[in-house]
């Protein structure tokens, strides 16, 4: 029988961008995530495969293991080499890693679209660490980096805030339950966003940010306790206010949105990935208008 491990996805609602540097986070764990199962063979190689929503296979590789991880076959040479280098800094991390020569048959299953933007890398790694036992947070730093609340939500099934001090990740379970949930959607914007070009650009604008951390610590804070749709949808355009300010970058309403009646918000790297919209009318009709088709009700997508 294999051994099983699952990670669920993320949804960063408050603080993108300053997440990286210690603002105070709302995340939700998504119902979506994904899978990674392990099973010995009598061969001495892993043989890795991937299969996306549809239980399609998006990704092979044969891969040597023992004394060097390296490449045998593969269907992607790039997604290849970033899997090596994350296999390598797990063997660096735990030692005795894939080190007795005895063979694997590992299988990934995403729950979701890869362009989703949800967390294939996260959920990854999270999966990988869980298998070699060593720490996911660590593992994250040495291969794709980013501030870990990504890893936070594969590892917690409740709503957490996440915040990063002197570099380490405190995580606290919250209960966010806004009575006006059915009025909460998210709306993937048919493109996912590269993150590391986003994180990039936001480190080339971002400079002297003490005000805007406190203003979206409170932002914060208030929506992980607000029970009135109006207070949330003003908590929602301040800090798309604040975030516009600092990215140089229209919001996403003005842009794409600007006669939605209601509140949209980015969540993550501004242009791509999903937008949560809050308004009192369900909205599914005025999205898929405007050519958007995947519109998800808070309760089909959060934990």
């Amino acid at each position: 029988m294999p051994e099983t491990f699952y990670s669920n996805g993320k949804l960063l609602i408050t603080g993108e961008y300053l997440v990286l540097d210690g603002a105070l986070s709302l995340a939700l764990p998504t119902k979506f995530g994904q899978s990674l199962a392990v099973e010995k063979t009598s061969g001495n190689s892993l043989v890795w495969n991937s299969f996306d929503d549809k239980n399609q296979s998006w990704f092979h590789a044969e891969v040597s293991i023992g004394e060097h991880i390296d490449i045998i076959t593969t269907s992607d040479k790039e997604i290849c080499n970033q899997l090596l280098k994350t296999l390598r800094v797990t063997r660096s991390l735990n030692p005795s890693f894939l080190l007795n020569y005895e063979g694997f048959d590992v299988k990934t299953h995403l729950d979701f679209p890869r362009q989703w933007g949800l967390g294939t890398s996260s959920t990854l790694i999270n999966n990988i660490a869980n298998w070699s036992k060593i720490d996911a947070y660590e593992l994250l730093e040495k291969t794709f980096g980013g501030s870990g609340y990504d890893i936070a939500c594969a590892q917690h099934n409740h709503p957490i805030l996440y915040q990063r001090i002197d570099g380490k990740p405190i995580v606290t379970e919250v209960s966010f339950k806004p009575n006006f949930k059915d009025q909460i959607f998210f709306v993937y914007l048919n493109k996912k966003q590269n993150s590391r070009e986003a994180i990039a650009n936001y480190r080339k604008k971002a400079s002297n940010l003490s005000n805007e951390f406190l203003e979206i610590n409170d932002i914060t804070k208030k929506m992980v306790n607000c029970q009135d749709l109006t207070d949330f949808q003003l908590l929602m355009n301040n800090h798309e206010h604040i975030l516009s300010k600092i990215l140089r970058q229209q919001p996403i309403k003005e842009r794409l949105f600007s006669d939605f009646d209601g509140s949209i918000k980015s969540l993550g790297a501004w242009g791509g990935d999903f937008v949560m919209a809050a308004s009192e009318e369900n909205p599914v009709e005025y999205f898929q208008q405007k050519g958007f088709s995947t519109i998800l009700p808070y309760s089909e997508l959060i934990l």
